[in-house]
């Protein structure tokens, strides 16, 4: 079609003004180009929702990439979706409550989620974080052992406790899968008690900036050399989840600040200035 529009134009050049003549070819070709590209748009969008089978919600998703649904197949994915929705959450929500039923489940798809438990005389104890792309829920429980709250703004993906467990027993893939993330979950508990039993203060809090940081480097395509960090727990409650004052915390950042690796942007940002002392300041 654009040589027979050419051949067209360079017919009418002996009889039109060269500038109609540009002008009217520009436009033509411009139009043509504009159609294909968007013929090509059309065709790349619909063999993404065709022939890959995957819904179009799941495509870009870390959880299906690192978490329990990248053990799903295209058709197991379309059937899990029909029961999920995007939600996102405000800092400081209340998303599961300890000894309550658990009617749902969800992937972590942005955001820091801060499971705690609640002694009987009003104490609370912070006994763990997750990150992208965690589960929150204890799949096959009744009654949640914890109570999960944003820690951050929060994007979740949930799906029904039916659904997931429906998908579970369909799937082996899917099983191991979730006795992977089980299996992880127990070392990183046992690599947090001989934190809390055996490290100083400063390796303490350089520990739980080195979690950060793993997490934080996880949502990248590659590690930065000097990442900034928010930090998704306040001084107090990072004194609580190391078994610290708030006092002890505060010294030992300004610590780590004064041996320059790490830095202030503001209250709750850090930048790592040096990831090999860091990594040595918490004893690793």
């Amino acid at each position: 079609m654009r040589a027979r529009v050419t051949a067209l134009i360079q017919i009418k050049v002996g009889t039109e003004s060269g500038a109609h003549i540009v002008s009217f070819e520009y436009i033509l070709c411009n139009i043509h180009e504009r159609e294909l590209r968007q013929q090509r748009r059309t065709t790349v969008a619909r063999q993404d929702v065709h022939n890959s089978g995957i819904p179009l919600v799941c495509q870009s998703c870390e959880a299906r990439h690192g978490g329990i649904c990248g053990a799903l197949s295209p058709h197991e994915l379309v059937e899990l979706n029909k029961h999920t929705k995007r939600i996102k959450v405000r800092a400081g929500t209340e998303l599961l409550a300890e000894e309550q039923p658990i009617t749902s489940y969800s992937n972590v798809i942005s955001g820091v989620v801060k499971l705690s438990k609640l002694l009987e005389d009003g104490r609370q104890q912070i006994v763990g974080l997750q990150f992208p792309p965690d589960l929150l829920g204890r799949p096959f429980r009744e009654l949640s052992n914890v109570t999960a709250e944003a820690a951050t703004d929060t994007e979740l993906c949930t799906f029904t406790r039916a659904a997931l467990e429906q998908a579970v027993s369909g799937s082996h893939a899917m099983t191991t899968r979730l006795h992977e993330q089980s299996l992880r979950e127990l070392d990183e508990a046992r690599e947090w008690m001989l934190t809390l039993g055996r490290k100083t203060a400063y390796e303490k809090v350089a520990s739980f900036l080195g979690l950060i940081v793993s997490a934080h480097d996880a949502s990248k395509a590659e590690p930065e050399r000097e990442p900034s960090i928010q930090l998704p727990l306040s001084r107090g409650e990072m004194a609580d989840f190391l078994g610290l004052t708030i006092e002890t915390v505060s010294r030992q950042m300004s610590a780590l600040r004064k041996h320059e690796i790490i830095e202030f942007a503001n209250a709750h940002t850090v930048r790592i200035k040096d990831r090999t002392a860091l990594n040595a300041a918490s004893g690793s």
